[in-house]
């Protein structure tokens, strides 16, 4: 199927489902516009447990993922039969949450007779700061920060991506969420780490900066959490604040001096800020003061596609078509996708 152009009233119609962790969520995209999206969030179902389990998680998706779209179509106005393409989360993710929206978009993609589309949930994550730009994506280098995901990528255009750097351990958010439980803070630890930074002394302890002088782009986060985990006990009662202040800053100001020297590097002009963990205020904050140096511009995702969504598997898919891409109903869930491979492929 060969899409119209971007800017057409006959760009295609496009359904996603998002289920690779523990959001049920649903997209309609034409486009550029993202017509109607609704996220189903589980983070009161699993927060008792202190993290998320697979099998929850499922059970849930079972639950959400009809209500969550038809949320979608009635807030778009639309039908089923309206739709020109549908596309899903193939991976990475949890094997049982993936499968449920994977089927369910295949499984609508045959009753109607339409092109399926499996999306790569990074790649959505890396291409989501272009949702709205005329152009798409363009040469630049994204740094995607998740809960899962620490990557630098060199991005050449849709689909061409060369990998710079990733994380040899926790992720950055990860490291986020495991300081915040050492700290006691309510689940996720991270966004709590991070409001909880705002009334920190930020210099009040100099944690670790990892790998800053590794010569290459790769970041590791276990040090800087083990790094706080043995500072705890010597300070009674614990500054959680500050903890949290200066822990956050050794993260931001490691990912900024990576991502700069990437930049310098590739001699491009844009940044593109991906993933949950860029909806931190302080990581924002410094990454646009670094771009303003370095006369780069910075291009983020508003906060509701920087965590999982639905909207940015619909526009990598509507980019896919755009160029070409048929319909995949052969496509798997990919549980254990690696990043090496895809982007380097």
């Amino acid at each position: 199927m060969k899409a119209a152009g971007p800017g057409s009233p006959k760009a295609p119609l496009v359904l996603a489902l998002e289920t690779s962790c523990d959001e049920s969520a649903a997209a309609l995209i034409r486009g550029r516009e993202v017509l109607a999206a609704e996220v189903f969030s589980q983070i009161a179902i699993h927060g008792q447990y202190g993290g998320v389990v697979p099998e929850v998680a499922s059970r849930n998706h079972l639950l959400a993922l009809r209500p969550v779209l038809e949320a979608t179509l009635e807030g778009a106005g639309l039908r089923l039969a309206d739709l020109d393409a549908i596309a899903a989360t193939a991976g990475p993710g949890l094997a049982t949450s993936l499968m449920l929206g994977f089927s369910l978009a295949k499984g609508i993609a045959v009753a109607l007779g339409r092109p399926f589309i499996p999306v790569n949930h990074i790649e959505g994550h890396l291409l989501s700061p272009f949702l709205g730009e005329p152009t798409g994506p363009r040469d630049s280098v994204g740094l995607v920060v998740s809960g899962g995901h620490t990557l630098l990528v060199r991005i050449y255009g849709t689909g061409r991506y060369r990998l710079l750097g990733k994380t040899l351990d926790d992720a950055a958010g990860e490291a986020f969420d495991k300081v915040g439980k050492l700290l006691g803070l309510p689940y996720p630890g991270g966004p709590h780490v991070a409001e909880t930074a705002l009334g920190g002394d930020r210099r009040r302890f100099n944690f670790p900066r990892s790998m800053l002088g590794s010569g290459d782009y790769d970041f590791s986060f276990s040090g800087l959490k083990t790094a706080v985990r043995y500072l705890l006990p010597k300070h009674v009662p614990v500054p959680v604040a500050d903890v949290c202040a200066s822990f956050q800053e050794a993260v931001v100001d490691i990912l900024v001096a990576k991502t700069v020297k990437a930049i310098r590097a590739e001699s491009v002009d844009t940044l593109a800020l991906s993933g949950g963990v860029s909806c931190n205020l302080r990581l924002r904050e410094q990454f646009a003061a670094a771009c303003r140096i370095e006369g780069v511009q910075l291009l983020l995702a508003p906060p509701a596609l920087c965590t999982d969504n639905a909207a940015m598997i619909a526009y990598v898919a509507a980019l896919k078509l755009e160029g070409g891409a048929v319909s995949q109903l052969e496509a798997e869930i990919e549980p254990s996708l690696n990043a090496s491979r895809w982007l380097n492929g």
